[in-house]
């Protein structure tokens, strides 16, 4: 008896359309066109989820200086404050405190000063 592999194959085509729903032209209903795009999709998702990292450090440390330079400090000064006063602080929760809570940051600031 022979295997028929007509289930697997729609069920392939299916899961393929479900990936490809809300892409622009034929990309989102033609086999071909959206095999092509899932795949570019996927090599940019995998590339940028490795950006986002980047991009947000850079973000936090361009937050963390403009809060910093208001008391007179450059970014580089002030980390290097942290250092020294051994305060232990990731750039993340800073740039949060500097954005939403300036009278902690201006505590920290001052323990450095």
């Amino acid at each position: 008896m022979r295997v028929k592999r007509g289930v697997a194959h729609l069920k392939r085509r299916r899961n393929l359309l479900k990936k490809v729903k809300g892409f622009r032209w034929r990309r989102k209903s033609s086999i071909r066109l959206g095999r092509q795009a899932a795949i570019r999709a996927g090599q940019h998702a995998y590339r940028h989820r490795r950006l986002k990292k980047r991009d947000f450090r850079g973000l936090w440390q361009i937050r963390i200086n403009a809060a910093a330079r208001q008391h007179d400090l450059s970014y580089s000064r002030f980390m290097d404050g942290l250092k020294k006063a051994n305060i232990v602080i990731d750039r993340k929760m800073l740039a949060e405190l500097a954005a939403n809570h300036p009278e902690s940051f201006a505590a920290i600031i001052a323990k450095i000063k």
